[in-house]
């Protein structure tokens, strides 16, 4: 079976190429939408921009780098390590740049998808394969006036490099991962700089050291990654198990708060009051001593409109700004009701979804033969590496391409009833964790308050029992 379409040219797009040529696999191509590889890593340039998980765990376990600079590595480094995969494992050849998908349809007839282009282009693979991820489509709050804004006005991942902040008056809206690393950055140049925040984060400190030379010896680098690994493992206890059992890092976040807020005004504002791991723990040493700096302002009353020069909160004031960054993060849940995809009987793929956005293992669906997504629905991560997480599925999808070779079949696609008994399993642990349990409202949850977003457990019993495809739970046509 050849003929294979790749939709993303970031982490899982790349790792699907590099492992596909590896099982022998040639015949395919990686579409991507902006001018270069990377995904995320490629679109997000903003001021401090980094992982927020270790470099040794945020890469390939068949490829690691013996040459990152620091723990967490920057951004400029993790799009060349990027490049180099790509270049060492042949995929570059492979890859169409400026290429944006429209739409996909399933073709009954011809057992083949159509694969249609923002230009009109079409291809017909036997296979698609979804790599966009879930951290590219910025979302941008619903404010009265945000369109006559006359000053500058960007996402933090698109962000605007030809706007000099040097001296401007700046507003902030929006305190997720993204924020707390480029505010400490503007605080520096604003001459003044406004902060809403609607929920403040538990935020422990980032151990960002140099990667000591040590770390280049034989061997190192893999031990390295083994130690990270069952670090970050042991704080999905506390998540997924018990939220009780989360002392240890609810201490380690207060310690923060104590050691580097001395003012107790704005200590009560940055001390949330919801279950530590409901909402994303975030890790930075300069988000406190930024928001305690003379130029800079936190509110926490929310925005109500946004006028020609100025920000309105929501108690009536009215803030004169030259800028608006809006650090609002990505559509997650809701960027999955926007693809056009029409499967077997013309069934748009909202359709399969009207109760909510579920897959096989995160990974396939009925009614959608050859189509495999990566980092699909409860897939994502609040204490390890999703790097991890796209390994395993992309172990998955060789495991039913080979399926369908050994068979000398043509279609592949999950059983419905597999599918609803692996997702009932799954939200029954979600229903008890922190992360539903937690008393936050976080983007991890849908409209309706289901987790469609993150794995229950740990991530070694993603990798036990989704890294091959069972055949008895697959239909092959």
């Amino acid at each position: 079976m050849g003929e294979i379409v790749i939709i993303g040219a970031g982490f899982a797009g790349l790792c699907m190429g590099i492992q596909l040529r590896k099982a022998g696999y040639d015949d395919f191509v990686i579409l991507e939408k902006a001018e270069d590889l990377g995904g995320t890593w490629w679109e997000n340039t903003y001021p401090g921009c980094a992982c927020d998980v270790p470099s040794p765990m945020y890469s390939y376990s068949f490829e690691l780098n013996r040459d990152w600079s620091r723990l967490f590595a920057p951004q400029p480094e993790i799009q060349r390590y990027l490049a180099r995969c790509a270049e060492k494992y042949g995929i570059t050849k492979h890859i169409r740049f400026g290429v944006e998908v429209d739409t996909l349809e399933y073709d009954e007839d011809a057992l083949r998808w159509s694969v249609t282009t923002m230009k009109g282009e079409e291809l017909r693979p036997r296979a698609v394969v979804s790599g966009v991820g879930a951290l590219h489509v910025p979302s941008l709050p619903e404010i009265p006036g945000m369109e006559s804004f006359e000053g500058a006005a960007f996402h933090s991942a698109q962000w605007d490099h030809s706007y000099d902040l040097r001296g401007k008056r700046v507003a902030v809206i929006g305190t997720g991962a993204s924020a707390i690393q480029f505010v400490p950055e503007v605080a520096k140049e604003a001459a003044e700089l406004t902060v809403f925040q609607r929920t403040p984060n538990w935020i422990q400190s980032k151990p960002d050291i140099d990667m000591p030379a040590a770390y280049r010896l034989p061997g190192m680098p893999r031990a390295v990654r083994n130690a990270v690994y069952w670090v970050l493992e042991a704080r999905a206890v506390g998540f997924a198990v018990d939220p009780r059992l989360s002392g240890l890092q609810k201490w380690l976040a207060m310690r923060q708060i104590k050691k580097q807020v001395p003012d107790p005004e704005l200590r009560a504002k940055v001390t949330p009051d919801y279950t530590i791991g409901c909402k994303r723990i975030l890790l930075s040493n300069d988000w406190y001593p930024a928001l305690g700096r003379d130029n800079v302002d936190l509110r926490t009353e929310g925005v109500a409109e946004i006028r020609a020069n100025s920000v309105v909160t929501e108690a009536g004031e009215e803030i004169e700004v030259d800028a608006i960054i809006y650090g609002t993060g990505f559509k997650v849940v809701d960027a999955m009701d926007h693809w056009k995809i029409t499967g077997r009987g013309g069934r748009k793929i909202q359709e399969a979804w009207s109760e909510g956005i579920v897959a096989h293992h995160g990974t396939t669906l009925p009614d959608f033969p050859n189509l495999f997504m990566l980092l699909g629905p409860n897939t994502g991560l609040g204490h390890n590496s999703v790097v991890f997480m796209i390994e395993v599925q992309v172990a998955h999808i060789l495991s039913c391409l080979r399926m369908l070779s050994e068979t000398k079949s043509t279609t592949i696609e999950p059983r419905p009833e597999a599918m609803h008994a692996y997702n009932e399993r799954l939200q029954k642990r979600l229903r008890k964790a922190v992360w539903n349990e937690g008393g936050c409202n976080s983007w991890y949850l849908d409209a309706e308050g289901v987790n469609r977003t993150l794995w229950p457990g740990f991530t070694f019993e993603f990798w036990a029992g989704s890294r091959k495809a069972r055949p008895e739970e697959y239909i092959l046509g």
